[in-house]
């Protein structure tokens, strides 16, 4: 994988399933940003979302 620029996300959720997260994470030995992409990317592959490469979203896209 080609590393790029990364985005930021801001969201707000249970603190109970923040502490899940953050033990989740440390678990694998990971940070809670990249335990959270992880969750993505396999959701995202359970249920056959395309994951589409920055280098092919339009350049609308990629200001959202």
């Amino acid at each position: 994988m080609v590393a790029t620029k990364t985005a930021t996300l801001n969201l707000r959720i249970d603190p109970v399933l923040k502490e899940v997260l953050r033990n989740a994470a440390a678990r694998e030995h990971r940070s809670v940003a990249n335990m959270v992409e992880q969750l993505i990317r396999v959701h995202c592959a359970e249920r056959g979302i395309k994951i589409t490469d920055l280098r092919e979203m339009s350049p609308r896209a990629r200001q959202d």
